[in-house]
């Protein structure tokens, strides 16, 4: 049986894949992994702030990257 994971802990961890990421296969990957992310908790219900912040994060990352 899946215990539920609480959405700070899964969003911390999204935070931290991206954080990672020096190369852009590995922030396709992390673009991945921050769509399940929001398609998961969508249909729970989270606050759009975190939706923002992930988009924003990963963009940052992307410039460093490049």
């Amino acid at each position: 049986m899946l215990t539920p994971t609480p959405i700070n802990q899964s969003y911390n961890k999204v935070i931290a894949t991206i954080k990672s990421c020096k190369t852009k296969t590995q922030l396709e990957g992390a673009s991945n992994m921050v769509r399940n992310f929001k398609n998961l908790y969508k249909k729970v219900g989270y606050p759009k702030s975190i939706s923002y912040s992930l988009d924003r994060k990963l963009y940052k990352q992307r410039n460093i990257c490049q």
